[in-house]
């Protein structure tokens, strides 16, 4: 069975944005040693429209076939006049208020989005699927997380948007690792406990 992985940046006070959502502060932080790693470990998890500037569109998947995120994540893109902004991957927003897809290449989850993400996990494949946020999606698909990808950077909100909207039961994982970097940032991954 394949894997739902959170891959997810929050602040050292759990945030994942401010109040709005917004996460620009924590840009600052993907510095090249950074970059670098995304590129090596995680390459798909890097917007189309981000990796062809960079002359990095070519860079195969490593980890992911599969994106879904929600509706506030997936507008950020169409805000930028970007549709199809995980072209490299097969892509699932979502969303109850979003009647129909502005792009063919990404499919409207509207009902059933626990079933949807169970058949998702159940298809034959050597890759897994890549959560993208954000806080009310990963509370509502909890349960079926398989993995946290954790990238804390040395920031305080304060206050903010948690990594998991409020509703939950006690879940645990186990501690699969840990690697720092020199601007402070650090990612720490955990495995479900079932």
């Amino acid at each position: 069975m394949r894997k739902l992985t959170y891959f997810v940046a929050c602040s050292v006070d759990g945030f994942i944005g401010d109040v709005t959502g917004d996460a620009t502060a924590m840009l600052s932080y993907v510095d090249e040693e950074f970059f670098d790693f995304l590129k090596t470990e995680y390459p798909e998890t890097l917007p189309t429209h981000g990796r062809r500037p960079l002359g990095i569109d070519d860079l195969p998947n490593r980890r992911f076939d599969t994106i879904i995120q929600g509706r506030a994540s997936y507008d950020l893109a169409l805000k930028e006049g970007v549709t199809s902004p995980y072209a490299h991957l097969r892509q699932y927003v979502a969303s109850r208020t979003l009647a129909e897809s502005p792009d063919p290449d990404v499919e409207i989850i509207a009902d059933g989005l626990l079933d949807k993400v169970r058949a998702l996990k159940a298809e034959d494949s050597d890759l897994d699927i890549y959560l993208c946020g954000g806080s009310r999606l990963a509370g509502e698909l909890c349960d079926e997380i398989d993995e946290l990808v954790i990238k804390t950077y040395p920031l305080v909100y304060g206050t903010g948007m948690p990594m998991f909207g409020a509703g939950l039961d006690v879940a645990r994982f186990s501690f699969g690792g840990v690697r720092s970097f020199g601007n402070g940032a650090v990612v720490r991954t955990y495995g479900r406990e079932r």
